[in-house]
C-alpha cells in the first residue's frame, strides 16, 4: 500500500479539506489552530423542484427550424424551466448543502497536518499540545451510510451549524423554512424541512473523547426530531417490544459509536477493496498518487450500495448551492467519473449508474416520442436529477443525443469485460437499439448516397449561441458509429440477426466531418465547414479517436489526416482549458503513441488543477495556464477519474479491437508493474518492464475468445510458439480458452 497522504494545516477552506466517503455521505475534514470543522455532505439529497418538463414542444422539427431561422425567443420558449421566473421556486433540482460540525479542540492545541490512510480510510488530524504530538481520529462508517465520529483526546466544545446558515439567503431564497434546532440531552443537531421532499436531519453527541454523528432523512420532521432525542422513531408502532424497549434506552441515530467495531469494521471493508484492485508500480511517484488516491476517492463515491455520483459525488460544500447543481452531465463528465470501474475490475460499482438510467426509459421513451414521434427511441439529455428532470435552458446539451448513445457504450463495454450476456440479453440489448432508432430518424439520405445528420451539435462548442449547431458534428458521427459497431457485435454475442440499417450507417455515414473535403488538406472538423477555431475544454472532434475508438490514429488512411487536426489542436493551446480535459488530452496522446506528453500532461494537471487539499477544480488554481481561472473553488470528481483512466490506460487500452499494452510507459520511467488488470474481452493482463531490460506480459482469458495483443516495447517479445510484437511489430492473435494464460517477453529471454 502507497503510504498516509498528507497534508499540512491550515486547510481554512471546505474543498481543501481530507476526503471521506461511502457514496451517500461525503465528509470533509479541515479546520486550523485549535478549530476542527467537518462538513457533511450527501450525495442523494435533492430538492427536486425546477427544471424542464419534456412536451411536444420540445419536437426536431421546430427546434431545427428555429435554429435556421437564429430565432432565440423560440429557443428560448421551447427550453425554458417550468419555474421560470417564479417567485420562491429554483430554475432547476438541485443537490443541497447539509451541514458542518464544529469541533474545537482545547486552547492549547494547535493544528499541524492531515494524514489519511488510505488502506483503512482514517483521518488523523494532528495537532500540537504542550509540545507533544496528538491526533483526533475521524471515522466514516461504510456500512451504515450516515455515521460517522472523531475520537480526541483534547476536546472542548463541538457544534452543530445547518447549511441553511452558511449560505446567506440561499436556501431562503428558494423557499426553505428555518430549520428546526436541537440542543437537549447531550444531543446537538437540527432537521431541516425541504420544500418538496423528505426533510433530514444532522445531529451530533458526545461520550468522553468520542463524539458520534449522524444524518438521517425521514418521512416527518416529527419523526427526525424522535429520533435525535430518543421519542418514537419512524415506523414505531411496527417494532416488537424488545426493539421498542432497545431504542427507548439507546436513541436511534445518536449510538454511542463502538469505535473499536468501527474501525475493524472499517479495516476489512477497505482490506477487501485493495485485495480486489490492481496492483500497479510506475516509476513516477505523481502517477502513482493519481492512481492510489484516485481509487480510493472512486470507491468512496461509488460504492455498490450507494446512490449513484454526479459531479461532485456527495462531496457537497455545506456554504453554498453546488454549481451546476452537483447534477448528472452526460456529455461526459459522469462517463469520466465511471471510467475508472473498468480497468479497476469494479464493475459492481457502475450498477447503480446504470440502474438509475434505466429505471428512466418510460421518460426517455417519451422524451423520443416528444422529440421525433417515435414509439421505440430512448433519449437522454445531457444534464439531469436522479430522477431524469431536464435541467433545461441549455438546449445544445438537451438535444445532444450522444449523450445516450455514450451511456449505451458504457453498458455494452461493463457486458463485454464481464461477459455477462445475460444482462446484455435482458436490459442492454434494448437500451442500445432505443438509442440508435434516435439516430435513424434524424439521418436523411444525400444526393451523393451518403446518409448525414443535419442538426447537430458538439459539446459546449460556441455555447448556447444561434451558431451552436451545423451538419454532421464529429462527435455525433463518431457516437453513432461506435452504437452501431457495438450493436452488430451484441447481436453476434446473442445470436440474432443484426438490423441491416446498422451495416447501411456503416457503409454510408462519415466517421468525421472532414474539412475542406478532399485533396491533402483535409481534417478533422467541430462539424461541417467548421475546424477548431479556438483552444477549447471539448476535444469533441477527436472523439472518433477517444473515447469512441472507431478511428486508428495509424490507419494510413486516417495518419495524415489526424496529423493535421492534432497541428491545429496544439496550435491553438490549452488556454481555455478547464481541469477535467487534460486527463482526456493524456488518453488522445497515449493513442498517439505519445507517451512523454501524455505524462507531462498529467504532472501539469496535478500541479495546476488540484488545491492544497488534492480536490481536483474545474478552473485552474492560479493564473497563467489557462483563462479558465476565475473560480478556483469549483470542485469535481471527474478530473480525479479521468487522470486516474489515463494512468489506467497508460498500461492497457484498446484500439479496434487490439489491446494496447504499455503504449503509455514514458521512456523516463527505468521501471513499470501491473497485475491482473481487466481489459476488454475479459483478458486480464499482467506485466513488467525494466528499461534495458526484459518486458514480460501475462493475458489469462476469463472466457473463450481471441486475444489480439501488441506490446510497446523497443525490443520484441516473443511467445512459447515463437509469435512475435513489441518494437513496431504487428499484434499477435491467438485463441485462448476460459482460464488459460498466455505469455510472451523479450525475445532475448526464455518463456518457461
Amino acid at each position: 500500500m502507497p503510504p498516509p497522504v498528507i497534508r499540512d494545516f491550515p486547510l481554512a477552506k471546505v474543498h481543501h479539506g481530507v476526503m471521506l466517503g461511502n457514496a451517500e455521505l461525503g465528509l470533509y475534514v479541515w479546520g486550523q489552530d485549535n478549530v476542527l470543522n467537518l462538513t457533511i455532505g450527501c450525495g442523494s439529497l435533492w430538492d427536486h423542484r425546477g427544471g424542464m418538463s419534456w412536451t411536444p414542444r420540445q419536437n426536431y422539427r421546430d427546434i431545427s427550424q428555429a435554429l435556421i431561422n437564429k430565432d432565440k425567443d423560440a429557443i428560448t420558449a421551447i427550453f425554458a424551466t417550468d419555474t421560470e421566473q417564479v417567485p420562491g421556486q429554483p430554475r432547476r433540482p438541485s443537490l443541497i448543502p447539509v451541514g458542518r460540525v464544529v469541533i474545537t479542540l482545547g486552547k492549547s492545541c494547535h493544528l499541524l497536518r492531515a494524514e489519511l490512510r488510505l488502506d483503512d480510510a482514517l483521518v488523523r488530524a494532528v495537532y500540537s499540545y504542550n509540545d507533544t504530538e496528538h491526533a483526533a481520529e475521524i471515522r466514516l462508517d461504510m456500512t451504515v451510510k450516515g455515521a460517522f465520529a472523531c475520537r480526541c483526546r483534547h476536546l472542548a466544545d463541538f457544534q452543530v451549524v445547518p447549511s441553511f446558515d452558511l449560505t446567506g439567503n440561499a436556501m431562503k431564497d428558494i423557499s426553505f423554512a428555518l430549520p428546526i434546532r436541537i440542543d437537549k440531552d447531550g444531543r446537538r443537531g437540527f432537521v431541516q424541512p425541504m420544500p418538496a421532499d423528505r426533510p433530514f436531519a444532522l445531529a451530533a453527541r458526545r461520550d468522553g473523547d468520542i463524539i458520534t454523528g449522524m444524518f438521517q432523512r425521514a418521512d416527518s420532521v416529527s419523526d427526525l426530531q424522535d429520533a435525535i432525542l430518543g421519542h418514537r422513531p419512524p415506523q414505531w408502532e411496527l417494532l416488537d417490544p424488545k426493539t421498542k424497549d432497545d431504542i427507548t434506552r439507546n436513541p436511534p441515530g445518536l449510538l454511542p459509536v463502538n469505535w473499536e467495531q468501527m474501525s475493524a469494521d472499517n479495516r476489512q471493508w477497505w482490506g477487501d477493496f485493495w485485495k480486489r484492485v490492481p496492483n500497479v508500480n510506475i516509476d513516477n511517484p505523481v502517477l502513482m498518487d493519481i492512481y492510489y488516491q484516485g481509487l480510493f476517492k472512486f470507491a468512496a463515491m461509488t460504492t455498490p450500495d450507494g446512490p449513484p455520483a454526479g459531479l461532485q459525488g456527495p462531496w457537497i460544500e455545506d456554504y453554498a448551492l453546488p454549481p451546476w447543481s452537483g447534477d448528472y452531465h452526460f456529455n461526459i463528465n459522469i462517463q469520466m467519473c465511471y471510467w475508472p470501474a473498468y480497468r479497476a475490475g469494479l464493475f459492481e460499482n457502475l450498477k447503480p449508474l446504470f440502474d438509475m438510467v434505466l429505471s428512466w426509459r418510460d421518460k426517455l421513451r417519451r422524451n423520443a416520442n416528444y422529440f421525433l414521434g417515435l414509439e421505440d427511441g430512448y433519449m437522454l439529455p445531457h444534464a439531469v436529477d436522479d430522477r431524469c428532470t431536464c435541467m433545461g435552458v441549455f438546449w445544445p446539451g438537451t438535444i445532444d443525443h450522444a449523450c445516450t448513445a455514450w451511456i449505451a457504450q458504457m453498458m455494452f463495454d461493463y457486458v463485454d469485460y464481464t461477459g455477462d450476456f445475460n444482462y446484455l440479453r435482458e436490459t442492454v440489448f434494448d437500451f442500445m437499439r432505443g438509442a440508435m432508432r434516435v439516430f435513424q430518424a434524424m439521418l436523411e439520405p444525400q444526393p451523393d448516397g451518403s446518409l448525414a445528420l443535419p442538426v447537430t451539435v458538439s459539446p459546449e462548442y460556441r455555447g448556447s449561441e444561434m451558431n451552436a449547431w451545423g451538419k454532421n458534428a464529429s462527435f455525433q458521427l463518431a457516437a453513432v458509429h461506435r452504437l452501431a459497431l457495438n450493436l452488430i457485435q451484441a447481436a453476434e454475442w446473442l445470436n440474432e440477426k443484426p438490423d441491416p440499417a446498422w451495416e447501411d450507417i456503416i457503409a454510408r455515414l462519415p466517421k468525421a466531418s472532414l474539412f475542406p473535403q478532399g485533396g491533402d488538406a483535409s481534417e478533422i472538423g467541430l462539424w461541417d465547414g467548421l475546424t477548431l477555431e479556438e483552444s477549447h475544454r471539448h476535444h469533441s472532434h477527436l472523439a472518433g479517436i477517444c473515447p469512441f475508438d472507431i478511428i486508428d490514429p495509424d490507419d494510413p488512411q486516417w495518419r495524415p489526416i489526424v496529423a493535421r487536426t492534432r497541428t491545429r489542436w496544439t496550435r491553438l493551446g490549452m488556454g481555455l482549458w478547464s481541469g477535467w480535459c487534460l486527463p482526456w488530452a493524456a488518453m488522445l496522446h497515449n493513442r498517439f503513441n505519445n507517451p512523454m506528453m501524455a505524462e507531462n500532461i498529467l504532472e501539469i494537471w496535478r500541479r495546476t488543477f488540484t488545491n492544497p487539499g488534492g480536490g481536483s477544480l474545474h478552473d485552474a488554481w492560479f493564473p497563467g495556464f489557462s483563462l479558465m481561472a476565475s473560480r478556483p473553488e469549483v470542485m469535481q470528481m471527474d478530473a480525479t477519474m479521468g487522470a486516474l483512466t489515463a494512468v489506467q490506460d497508460m498500461l492497457v487500452h484498446s484500439r479496434q479491437g487490439v489491446i494496447h499494452v504499455l503504449a503509455g510507459a514514458s521512456p523516463r520511467w527505468q521501471n513499470v508493474s501491473f497485475q491482473d488488470m481487466p481489459a476488454p474481452g475479459g483478458f486480464r493482463i499482467s506485466a513488467s518492464h525494466y528499461k534495458h531490460g526484459m518486458t514480460r506480459v501475462e493475458v489469462t482469458a476469463t472466457r473463450d475468445n481471441t486475444l489480439c495483443l501488441v506490446v510497446h516495447a523497443d525490443m520484441p517479445l516473443v511467445d512459447a510458439a515463437g509469435n512475435r510484437t513489441g518494437a513496431g511489430l504487428p499484434p499477435v492473435t491467438v485463441a485462448l480458452k476460459a482460464g488459460q494464460t498466455y505469455a510472451m517477453q523479450t525475445e532475448t529471454e526464455k518463456i518457461p
